[in-house]
């Protein structure tokens, strides 16, 4: 038992700092557990980074309600048994408010029942998992927009372009079988059929009989339904089989540090994604938070859109449960949500809908390293 106080005083010191403030000063204490270490860390740490460009803004600003905000998070090192290990000890030892910002479909599906027992509210998991809306998890209060969409246009897309051999290769998990169904709603609506569908584990997956056959089958493009370094492996690995196919992969890849893990085989690749552009000037949410990464020397990914879109959500829950926001709370507070604007998208739920967002769009990766739409 003490260990896990000492990692959690290390956790709320180390994720603290970006709040602000330690976590003996926090008046209102929220939960996340990702994969800070792993083959997603990149893209969480860059959420989890633009969450905090808002939160440390409020904080700096006397908080919400007069009461400051800690965020608390742990590394489940990309595991779902630990995501599920440690979102108990946060809500039962550390008496959380609320979650936040967690990643990871099964990972998420681990969370999932700790949040019931305790009556938990977790906000934006960062996920696009069609479990998490279908049917209605009462204590869970999406953001962004399904995998299933981003894997419907991404096929959509394509087809329109005229490319009709197209592979779809899937990590044997939640995630994988949830894209999969967007992504044959896309060939369905298409009229087309994929060239090559196959299956790879998802924590030791072997892409060299798979990159054979997309070879094989001349495919025009290659839609892994994966994470992180484990697209990365797998688009080297059909290039090395002699593949030239367009890689096309989701949005829970959408951060520079997956582009860097690409290097040189950055250039062309889609990306779908879930908020407007980075570099979208007509855009207030982008605007706001170009000028707060700004005054921090940061430049903005989509994943960091994610996470400052997410934040600006927990916060407006916060500041509707009242003076002294609690568990019991949090939940009333959401569903009170109607076309919430979080800068030129609304944000919407109600007892029977916990969706969010629908936005889906793509991007393709420049010369420069940055997504382009």
């Amino acid at each position: 038992m003490r260990s896990w106080y000492k990692a959690a005083a290390l956790a709320a010191f180390t994720f603290g700092m970006g709040t602000g403030m330690g976590a003996a000063q926090a008046q209102i204490v929220i939960g996340q557990t990702a994969g800070f270490s792993g083959v997603v860390a990149a893209g969480v740490q860059e959420t989890t980074d633009g969450a905090k460009l808002y939160l440390d803004s409020i904080n700096a600003r006397g908080g919400v309600n007069g009461q400051k905000i800690e965020l608390v998070s742990l590394d489940d090192k990309f595991d779902p048994k630990l995501a599920g290990e440690n979102a108990r000890k946060l809500i039962e030892e550390q008496n959380v408010t609320a979650m936040f910002l967690t990643r990871g479909t099964p990972h998420n599906e681990a969370i999932v029942p700790h949040l019931n027992k305790h009556g938990v509210a977790l906000i934006a998991p960062s996920t696009g998992a069609m479990v998490l809306h279908k049917p209605l998890q009462k204590n869970v209060y999406n953001v962004r927009a399904t995998y299933q969409r981003e894997a419907e246009k991404a096929i959509t897309h394509l087809a329109s372009l005229g490319i009709s051999r197209i592979a779809v290769v899937l990590a044997d998990d939640s995630f994988g079988a949830d894209g999969l169904i967007g992504a044959k709603r896309g060939f369905e609506l298409s009229k087309m059929q994929p060239v090559v569908l196959e299956k790879v584990d998802r924590a030791k997956p072997d892409f060299g009989p798979v990159a054979t056959k997309i070879a094989q089958a001349n495919a025009q493009a290659v839609l892994i339904l994966a994470s992180g370094n484990t697209v990365v492996d797998g688009y080297n690995a059909y290039r090395k089989a002699g593949s030239g196919a367009q890689l096309v992969t989701l949005s829970n890849n959408a951060s520079s540090g997956f582009v860097k893990s690409l290097g040189e085989n950055a250039r062309g690749v889609i990306v779908t994604q879930v908020f407007p552009s980075e570099r979208a000037g007509n855009s207030p949410l982008v605007r706001e938070a170009l000028e707060l990464a700004k005054a921090k020397g940061k430049d903005v990914s989509p994943a960091m859109l994610e996470g400052y879109a997410a934040a600006k959500v927990l916060v407006e829950a916060l500041r509707r449960a009242g003076p002294k926001p609690t568990r019991d709370k949090l939940g009333p507070a959401l569903e009170s949500m109607q076309k919430f604007d979080i800068g030129g998208l609304e944000v919407s739920y109600s007892p029977d809908d916990h969706s969010g967002l629908d936005f889906a769009d793509l991007s393709i990766i420049g010369t420069d390293g940055k997504f382009r739409r």
